[in-house]
Order: C-alpha cells, then sequence, then structure tokens
C-alpha cells in the first residue's frame, strides 16, 4: 500500500484542482493520499468525491499555519471535526491574517526592485480563499524576476528575508491542543527541514509530547537530508510518536515534490487511523 499524507491543491497554493489531484494520486499509483491545504477545509469534498471515482482513498487534512519563537512551523491535522468553533474561528483568522500583509509586502518588493502589482499576485489565487506567499512567488516568476517559487523564498520571501512581513498565526502548542479539541490528530511537518531542527530541538520535541501530546512527525520529506531522517526516526520511535512519510506535492509550485516521492509506512498509518477512530 502505498500512502502520500501531505499534499495541496490549488484551494491554498498548489496549482491543481482537488480533483487532479486525486486523479494525478491515482496515476502515481497512491492507494491512499491526504489533502492537507493550507489553514482551509474548502477542497476536501471534491477530493473524497474524485478518490471515490478514481480508487483512491482521499483522507480529510489540513495544514495549519502556526509559530514558535517568531518562525513559522506547519502542523499538518487528520480527522478532526472540520465544524469545530474553536479551530474554523482559528483559521479564518490565520486566513485574514495571511491576506492583510499583502500590501506590504508588495512595497518592500518595489523597494528591491522587484516590483509586483496586487492584480498580478490576484491572477495566481486560482480557487484559494486567501492570499499567500506562494502567490507572490508565482506572481514574480511570472514577472520574470525569479525562475521558480523556491527562488522567490531564498531571495525574498522566507521568514527573515528581505520582503517577510510578520503575520498572525497561533503557537504551536495552541494548535495541538485545538487540533486535538476538534478530535483530531496533530503531526508536525518536515520539522527539521530547512535549518528548523534548532527551532525544534529533541528536548522542545519531547515536551510537546509530555505536555501537549503530540501526535507525530513527518520523517520523511524531501527537506530532510537522510541524516535528519534517521535520527529523527529514532528520536520519534523513542517517543512514541507517528511518523510520516509524504510528498508536500504543490503540483508545477514545488519542484522535486512528486506525488509518492516519499510514503508512510502503512503500520503507521494503521496507527494514525486508530487514534482517529479513538477520538
Amino acid at each position: 500500500m502505498r500512502i502520500d499524507l501531505h499534499t495541496h491543491s490549488r484551494v491554498s497554493d498548489g496549482t491543481d484542482a482537488p480533483a487532479e489531484l486525486v486523479r494525478r494520486a491515482a496515476t502515481a499509483g497512491l492507494d491512499v493520499v491526504a489533502l492537507t491545504d493550507h489553514d482551509t477545509f474548502d477542497g476536501l469534498d471534491e477530493a473524497v468525491a474524485a478518490g471515490e471515482q478514481h480508487g483512491v482513498r482521499v483522507i480529510r487534512g489540513v495544514e495549519m499555519s502556526t509559530s514558535r519563537e517568531g518562525h513559522s512551523v506547519h502542523l499538518l491535522a487528520y480527522g478532526m471535526d472540520e465544524e469545530d468553533p474553536a479551530l474554523t474561528g482559528e483559521l479564518i483568522k490565520i486566513r485574514s491574517g495571511r491576506s492583510g500583509r499583502l500590501a506590504p509586502v508588495l512595497a518592500k518588493l518595489a523597494e528591491l526592485g522587484v516590483p509586483v502589482t496586487e492584480q498580478q499576485v490576484l491572477a495566481q489565487v486560482g480557487d484559494s480563499p486567501s492570499v499567500g506567499r506562494p502567490h507572490i512567488a508565482d506572481a514574480l516568476v511570472k514577472a520574470g524576476h525569479v525562475a521558480n517559487r523556491t527562488e522567490a523564498f531564498d531571495r525574498f520571501l522566507a521568514d527573515g528575508g528581505p520582503a517577510h512581513v510578520s503575520r498572525y498565526t497561533v503557537s504551536l502548542e495552541r494548535g495541538i491542543d485545538l487540533v486535538h479539541q476538534a478530535r483530531g490528530v496533530a503531526v508536525i511537518a518536515h520539522p527539521w527541514g530547512r535549518g528548523r531542527k534548532r527551532l525544534l530541538p529533541p528536548e522542545v520535541l519531547e515536551r510537546l509530547v509530555d505536555e501537549h501530546g503530540l501526535d507525530g512527525v513527518e520523517v520523511d520529506h524531501q527537506d530532510h537530508n537522510p541524516a535528519e531522517r534517521k535520527e529523527l526516526r529514532r528520536l520519534a520511535g523513542s517517543l512514541g510518536l507517528i511518523m510520516t512519510g509524504s510528498s508536500d506535492y504543490h503540483g508545477v509550485g514545488k519542484v522535486d515534490h512528486d506525488l509518492g516521492c516519499n510514503t508512510t509506512d502503512p503500520e503507521m498509518f494503521s496507527r494514525l487511523q486508530e487514534l482517529t477512530a479513538m477520538r
């Protein structure tokens, strides 16, 4: 069984419609795929319907924007109550905060000599209920300022970059608690990717397990090198965490993240499903 538990459609910052993403998952030989768009559930019904058509089991999920010490941390949630008022209320605030920083980011980009207009950005948004940095990156690509999203983030948009503007998020701890209150399973996405091991060292992950009941970590991800995967797998095993593997697929919006490039062990998926059923 091939299982990919982290993908994005154009409802957030991917480039495929939810149904097209699921069709591609079937073509890639996946048996199970989770749609985890950023801070929204809007594409899930379409994805589930497409899964029934193509013989792919679709897991309902979301990737929640949280933070720790002023730095972004992404939290995957599975099996949550999508009508839980506390969780949905925070997701609305997060989406509003993302859209609200568009103007100051564009002002910074103009000062840096790589101007794009709000209209150029909005043309990249598609079905997303909010405007995010990937859409700004796509506008920069379209304008010829950068070659791809990766360059846009590396040069301008990443946390601490010259065009970065902070926005509203919840703390990682609060995010985990919200997911649990909504009867979901909480898994930190790519926790050590892009130098974030210093932000989430072993002692912090241990504390998140002890004090907030963190359920799992994404181990096999393109942002983790082999040594990081090995160490993270050993640590997660010692803490009793579920270990997932995923593509973090964004369509053409992210290079080297093809569907199924990393997968979740069926035994770990069974544990995740058992937790979901218990809650």
